[in-house]
């Protein structure tokens, strides 16, 4: 493949250049066994880009991917952006009314689904509009595999010249609170934040990452995947995560990217020890918090610490504690090159160690949001700084504390309660296994604080005691008026608790 000009600028091309002198070595490691070079790599997605072009796709088309993992699945991801076209990832979880209003609200050229749910897929797609509709499956099988097979690599179709804005993906937010957001991702966004995640992670040639996480989302599909890439390195590809395969795969590889719960169900393996980890260098935490408990827990038995970094979908990658240096629990770490953060209350920055509002700035930050400007102008202040929507603060070394987000911070008689505070003192408290403060309506104070918990099997909690316990730890407006004990918290596709259900149950 060749590149110039403003190919350059296509997010496929950064890729191509990270990998142009090994296409002879290993890129995908399958569960299967499959192994699959970057050279063929690299002509697969060729044949995807020729597949979009027979079918009309013209640059700045969407085209949605409900499918499940698979090296296939990633290639069409490569293929649809090395084409131009704008990459709608859907989480293969979603059922027919989801997926009917991600169609209609984005108007994909192609959409492609699942063998197995061919019936209601199809109908929600030409009900959507989408003009062609296909199908791939877990095992490369279906008609969209069926087109590449016979696509032409069309003289190693080159990256279509894009400039660093033009929109090279649409990721729909999680959906914690209300109707999921189009988050429009740019090339220059993609890319930049993959070199500088490159950088300060210290990915080289010696490396091989575990790549255990979902590819619909920004984690595995875009961090992972293209830290790996743009350095030309083998991944590790689990199509789900089984923590006693990865488990297995950890002697084999040097970085593990995850979710919290991936840690805490490594620490379930009797055999997670220094020796089963002594060929790693980096096991990195993110999309959801990572409790002290875990990250105590897995450098006790491991010998490693774990890196936490601080990301989002319309962002990627905004702070990280550092590869070399102090990795401080409880803190997302520093601000990475070239992104900007600050921490604001009532429109003005706020001095170290004082909470206020998140927000970024910097070549990673989001273009805006699909068919929202009424979005756009909530979401950006009139500086250009993007709101993140999350509650933080600088310690004196620099490094970025999360204490919340703001839709989920609790306003009691007037005082701000910052959940994590109270969350991080209940599960201290033996049996309890994790924890989620929320405000309920109250026609006095507002908001009164209300804990919910999830316990050890065969465990009782003393509520009373438990609230008396609490009230010499805390202000008499952050205690808990009630506490509710339920089998396990909500949670989005990436770990997310869903603190909006919560209310909605127990208001």
């Amino acid at each position: 493949m060749q590149t110039a000009g403003r190919s350059d600028a296509n997010m496929y091309a950064a890729l191509f250049a990270g990998f142009a002198d090994r296409l002879d070595h290993r890129c995908i490691i399958d569960a299967t066994g499959e192994v699959i070079t970057y050279g063929e790599v690299d002509r697969r997605s060729a044949q995807v880009a020729s597949a979009l072009r027979s079918l009309g796709v013209d640059q700045g088309d969407r085209v949605a991917l409900h499918a499940d993992k698979s090296p296939e699945a990633l290639i069409t991801y490569l293929g649809v952006v090395r084409a131009g076209a704008v990459f709608l990832p859907l989480n293969p979880a979603y059922r027919a009314d989801e997926v009917a209003y991600f169609l209609h609200d984005a108007e994909p050229a192609v959409a492609i689904g699942r063998p197995t749910d061919r019936g209601w897929f199809d109908n929600v797609a030409a009900d959507a509009g989408v003009r062609h509709v296909h199908h791939l499956g877990c095992d490369g099988d279906g008609s969209w595999a069926e087109l590449i097979a016979i696509a032409s690599a069309d003289d190693d179709a080159p990256p279509i010249p894009t400039a660093p804005d033009d929109l090279a993906t649409i990721v729909y937010t999680s959906g914690t609170t209300g109707r999921s957001k189009g988050a429009m991702l740019s090339h220059r966004n993609l890319i930049s934040n993959g070199r500088a995640l490159q950088q300060i992670w210290r990915f080289d040639l010696n490396d091989v990452l575990i790549h255990a996480l979902p590819i619909f989302h920004v984690h595995g599909l875009y961090i992972a995947t293209h830290t790996a890439m743009l350095t030309g390195i083998p991944m590790l590809f689990h199509r789900t995560f089984d923590s006693a395969a990865v488990l297995a795969s950890l002697s084999k590889a040097t970085v593990l990217m995850g979710v919290p719960t991936m840690y805490t169900r490594l620490l379930g393996e009797s055999s997670l020890d220094t020796a089963a980890c002594g060929a790693m260098r980096l096991f990195i935490s993110g999309s959801a918090p990572l409790s002290a408990d875990t990250f105590r827990e897995f450098s006790t038995r491991t010998g490693h610490t774990i890196l936490e970094r601080y990301g989002m979908t319309e962002t990627g990658m905004n702070t990280s504690n550092p590869c070399d240096g102090e990795r401080k629990a409880g803190t997302v770490g520093l601000p990475l090159p070239g992104v900007s953060v600050r921490v604001t209350h009532d429109g003005k920055v706020v001095a170290t160690g004082e909470v206020g509002d998140v927000q970024v700035r910097g070549p990673n930050v989001l273009r805006g949001y699909w068919r929202r400007p009424d979005k756009d102008a909530e979401e950006f202040t009139a500086d250009g700084w993007f709101k993140t929507g999350d509650v933080g603060m600088f310690d004196d070394d620099g490094y970025l504390e999360l204490v919340g987000r703001s839709k989920d911070l609790v306003i009691s008689g007037g005082y701000n309660v910052y959940p994590k505070e109270i969350e991080l003192l209940l599960d201290e408290v033996p049996g309890v296994i994790e924890s989620a403060i929320i405000g309920l309506a109250h026609p006095d104070f507002g908001e009164v604080v209300t804990a919910v918990l999830v316990i050890e099997p065969g465990t009782e909690i003393d509520t009373a005691a438990l609230i008396a316990h609490l009230k010499t730890r805390l202000a008499s407006f952050k205690v808990p008026k009630t506490i509710h004990v339920i089998d396990e918290l909500p949670r989005n596709a990436m770990g997310k608790v869903r603190k909006n259900l919560l209310r909605d149950r127990f208001s």
